[in-house]
């Protein structure tokens, strides 16, 4: 048996279908939703009508967005580091970096999909950010470092703009970028670790496609900025 084929065997242990499945449901874990009945809030009727960390902050304070944003970011990274714990070259079983890095992307994008469609919320969920980047820094070292200069890059962004849908939309776009000069002046091999580019494409056409009403109103100039009162949901 060639390396290769046994290594494909192995990325089809039970134990990874587990943990797959395992990722989507901590990802659909509402926690706005959760942290805003806590205080009596039905988030969902509130602001925006949207229960991520953003919404949340406009509607119950600052600290408690912010609690919301840790929270999603903890399932993002824990998604990710439990694949790498389970097939990296400490575990018991560990598998090549190419079929690691398909565990990655595979753990990665259930948690951030549960986020944004959480089965325990209607699949109705969240912009999947704060999860997306919790799983890129749990991917340690190859997107660790792009993750955190993609969330300086949204720090300043959302710091001279006030707009936190424009930070989110140019941090994700700016993700693949970095990753590939980086992986260059690194001199990681592509050939081995396309699956984590990949993921990092996939989740910033997401991001993207989940902030088009955001798009549409930043170029009508009625986007809700840092400080400003959400308007309400719509019928």
């Amino acid at each position: 048996m060639t390396d290769r084929l046994r290594n494909c065997l192995m990325i089809l242990n039970p134990q990874y279908a587990v943990l797959i499945l395992g990722s989507y449901l901590l990802g659909s874990i509402p926690t706005g939703l959760v942290v805003a009945r806590s205080r009596g809030v039905d988030i969902r009727r509130q602001g925006s009508g949207n229960f991520g960390a953003t919404n949340v902050g406009r509607v119950l304070g600052r600290w408690w967005g912010v609690l919301v944003f840790l929270l999603d970011l903890a399932k993002g990274a824990a998604a990710t580091i439990c694949a790498g714990l389970v097939s990296g070259p400490w575990a018991e079983a560990p598998v090549a970096p190419f079929w690691r890095d398909i565990l990655w992307l595979t753990t990665g994008m259930a948690c951030v999909l549960g986020n944004v469609f959480p089965v325990f919320a209607g699949f109705k969920g969240g912009k999947g950010v704060a999860t997306s980047l919790g799983v890129m820094l749990g991917i340690y070292p190859y997107l660790t470092l792009p993750a955190l200069s993609a969330f300086v890059l949204w720090a300043l962004v959302v710091t001279f703009t006030r707009y936190v849908s424009l930070g989110s939309i140019v941090a994700a776009v700016f993700v693949p970028i970095c990753f590939l000069v980086m992986a260059k002046l690194a001199r990681w091999p592509l050939a081995e670790h396309y699956p984590l580019l990949a993921l990092l494409v996939i989740v910033a056409a997401l991001v993207v496609t989940r902030h088009r009403a955001n798009i549409a109103r930043l170029l009508a100039g009625t986007e809700n900025r840092i400080g400003q009162g959400a308007k309400p949901p719509a019928a």
